[in-house]
């Protein structure tokens, strides 16, 4: 009986999540892969954002545009590390370096506390982080698992990132008052250790998972080469890249009108319950997308396609956007965070992840960060100051500019359609030729 037991979790596993038996080992060190690096960066996600009510709409606006700039300085130096070394040393030194960046911002805040360059270094930082530690992940996840396999696997795994920022936004809670904010840093730091391990032992699996023909760990020890700015000149020549890129923008268009105009509805309160606000989001936030990428992203994704998957949540922010313009206040906005993020990280972020089995192992590495940082954080910082244009320079109330959101969000499920026809198409051409 006992034997049978392994057998038989093994069924129940594959059956509710709708994987294969080949694929458990390799999605369960997926799913620790990105709860680990949730984890770490949803305990310091909280502290950043508490701190941005205490700055105008304009001077966000310069710390996005500063994040943007630091975040296409680290892509072109990625794209010439991915050139040169292999990225079975790359990968795991990037969240070594990363991690220990947060001792040193540690040991800073010990000797000044309390100075506003400092905090400001912190928030552009911990922005630089959040976009290049994931890219970097989904940028490895995609090289591990084939086309087909994405369609299916994908929202198990964002699902790990999910649990993570669930675990990163409760130990906020729990936590920071009694071991205050500052070694919250040291915690997050240690848990980007976890990574060293995951990324060979899932490089080992690789060959067995896709059903390769020949060896896949030379290709892990081998460096990529190639021009270190080619992620950059694929994008451009690719229309299928440009699309990714576009609905990328149109996403951080709508992140950013609804952050801000949140930001500005809870300046009332103090930055400890600003953050005790933000972390709580961020648990909402966790709960209702586990239960979505776990059993519903999916199951939609293989039976209705992805362009159904892709526009799903823009088609909400219309709504949502519409609601939040006839009544602007704090609790329409708080709700319609919550949608976004919990849609974002359980089908928007799994799909669009899905598009870069699409591409090549070159693109995959080089143009997918130009994508998911440059443009994400160049959108961050043209739409931060849109924004700011409309409410400082024009004067619209925060109705008026979720009105003019929901527009953009109209546009927003346009593209995705586009894209997810694409795919399908180009699968289908594929499959059609090896036939």
């Amino acid at each position: 009986m006992t034997g049978n037991a392994p057998n038989r979790f093994a069924r129940f596993v594959t059956t509710a999540f709708n994987i294969e038996e080949n694929e458990v080992k390799a999605v369960s060190l997926s799913l620790l892969f990105a709860f680990t690096l949730m984890y770490a960066y949803y305990i310091l996600r909280p502290l950043r954002d508490a701190m941005s009510s205490d700055w105008t709409d304009a001077e966000l606006s310069f710390l996005w545009t500063l994040t943007f700039v630091f975040s296409t300085i680290a892509v072109a130096i990625w794209g010439a590390a991915v050139a040169r070394v292999r990225i079975g040393r790359l990968l795991p030194g990037v969240y070594i370096f990363f991690g220990l960046t947060f001792v040193g911002f540690y040991g800073l805040v010990q000797f000044a506390p309390q100075t506003p360059s400092l905090n400001e270094a912190f928030y552009v930082w911990i922005s630089v982080f959040a976009l290049f530690q994931m890219s970097v992940f989904w940028s490895f996840i995609s090289d591990i698992y084939t086309k087909k396999q994405a369609l299916r696997v994908f929202a198990i795994i964002a699902t790990g990132s999910i649990v993570g920022s669930l675990f990163g936004s409760v130990t906020v809670l729990l936590l920071i008052d009694t071991l205050g904010r500052p070694n919250l840093l040291l915690l997050s730091a240690a848990l980007l250790l976890i990574p060293i391990a995951v990324i060979p032992a899932l490089e080992r699996i690789k060959q067995t998972l896709r059903g390769a023909e020949k060896s896949t760990e030379d290709e892990y020890k081998k460096t990529i080469g190639g021009n270190p700015f080619a992620g950059f000149t694929l994008l451009i020549k690719c229309p299928y890249l440009l699309g990714i890129a576009l609905f990328i923008f149109l996403y951080t268009a709508i992140g950013t009108f609804v952050y801000f105009e949140l930001k500005n509805l809870a300046v009332v309160f103090d930055p400890a319950e600003r953050a005790k606000v933000w972390a709580g989001m961020d648990t909402a936030v966790s709960i209702l997308a586990i239960f979505t990428g776990l059993f519903i992203t999916g199951r939609v994704a293989s039976r209705f396609g992805l362009a159904l998957t892709l526009a799903l949540v823009p088609v909400v922010i219309v709504i949502g956007l519409l609601v939040l313009a006839m009544a602007p206040i704090i609790g329409v906005a708080v709700a319609l965070q919550v949608v976004r993020r919990a849609g974002n990280f359980a089908i928007t972020r799994p799909g669009r992840e899905m598009l870069f089995t699409h591409v090549d192992r070159e693109t995959r590495f080089k143009a997918k960060s130009v994508i998911d940082v440059v443009v994400y954080r160049g959108g961050d910082t043209v739409n931060a100051w849109a924004f700011t244009g409309l409410t400082q320079g024009l004067g619209m109330s925060l109705g008026a500019v979720a009105a003019v959101g929901a527009g953009i969000a109209a546009v927003w499920a346009v593209v995705a359609i586009f894209l997810g026809r694409i795919f399908h198409r180009d699968s289908d051409e594929q499959e059609s030729v090896n036939s």
